[in-house]
This record gives structure tokens, C-alpha cells and sequence, in this order.
């Protein structure tokens, strides 16, 4: 079942056709820890072999697949904090913004904390915070910062384009902070 709920997830993270095997197999002589060898092993896409977990997969698939078995174990447990940090890493566009909505989803029912540059994933979040390095001749020192209305907007314009805050840029931040909150918002049946 576990592989089953894994590999349905990472349908939904571009990895279409790509599935998460667990393999059991039997040991020798029992030890501690039980008389089975567990190996997780994983096929990126429709057709090809599921191999170790380690050999096949690349950074950003790996970001993917560790969301979609964070994903899917949370749902099992009731850990009631998850942190991911840059779990969104070598992903962009459609998939960005699953991740954030998977993300979203898995907040409603625990605390989820992430760490991202991307916009599509800062969009989805409930609360933003930007953190700011700072370098003297003591040291280097970190501060975090609430971002909220027109600070946000201009933080997803930032990630978005960069430095430089343009009509274009503020406007596609203002569209995405708007289409995550009316995703958000409870429905009329509720």
C-alpha cells in the first residue's frame, strides 16, 4: 500500500508513469531489527526497470520523491511539524505549484515549515517569512521577517524576476497570491 500511495503522488510531481517500488527480501539469519532487508527502488518513468533509489534518480527527482513519501507517510502519522528544506529543488513551473499545493494540503492538519526560492511554492504558504543574511566584521548573522500584503506581493515579484520589480512582474505575484487564496478559501458547502 505504501508503494502504492507513494507512486500515485509522484503522478501528480511530473513523474508521470514513474512508480516506488519496496523490495523485502529475506535474510540469512534473523537480526534486531527483524528478518527482512527492506530496499527502496524507483522507475522515473512508464517502462523503465525499477532500480535502487540511489542509482537512478536525479537531484530534482529525488526532491520529488522525498516529498511524495514525506506526503504520504504524514498522512499515516501524527507528527505534528514538517520541515522541507528546499525539497522543492530542480522542479519549476506546474510542478512548483503542485508541490506548493501538496504542501498547502498537508498543512491543514499540522505545521509545515519550507524553505524555497520558488515563487509558485511561497504563493501556496499561509504565512511568508524572508530571511536575511547579514555580514560584518563580527561575523555573519541571520534575521527573519514577516512579509504580509504588499511586502508579500513584492517578495513574489522578487522571486519571480529578480531585483528589479516591474508593472509585469508585481502584477503575475498579485495573480498567483490571489489564485492560492481562492484555492484556499472554503468552499460554499462547507
Amino acid at each position: 500500500q505504501l508503494a502504492f500511495d507513494i507512486s500515485a503522488v509522484m503522478q501528480r510531481l511530473g513523474m508521470v508513469g514513474g512508480r516506488f517500488e519496496v523490495r523485502l527480501s529475506a535474510l540469512p539469519v534473523a537480526q534486531a531489527f527483524g528478518l527482512e532487508s527492506v530496499e527502496f527502488l524507483v522507475s522515473g518513468h512508464t517502462g523503465a526497470e525499477a532500480k535502487p533509489i540511489a542509482k537512478v534518480a536525479s537531484g530534482g527527482e529525488l526532491s520529488r520523491i522525498a516529498l511524495a513519501i514525506a506526503v504520504t507517510t504524514s498522512q499515516l502519522g501524527t507528527c505534528p511539524t514538517l520541515i522541507f528544506d528546499e525539497v522543492d529543488s530542480g522542479v519549476g513551473g506546474a510542478v512548483a505549484e503542485t508541490v506548493g499545493k501538496l504542501m498547502r494540503a498537508l498543512g491543514r492538519d499540522r505545521q509545515v515549515l519550507a524553505v524555497t526560492h520558488l515563487a509558485q511554492v511561497a504563493a501556496c504558504a499561509d504565512q511568508h517569512l524572508v530571511v536575511h543574511k547579514q555580514r560584518s566584521t563580527q561575523g555573519t548573522s541571520s534575521s527573519v521577517t514577516p512579509v504580509m500584503h504588499d511586502e508579500r506581493v513584492r517578495e513574489i515579484a522578487r522571486m519571480l524576476g529578480g531585483a528589479h520589480l516591474s508593472a509585469t512582474t508585481l502584477a503575475h505575484a498579485r495573480e498567483m497570491l490571489g489564485l492560492a487564496a481562492s484555492e484556499h478559501a472554503p468552499s460554499a458547502a462547507h
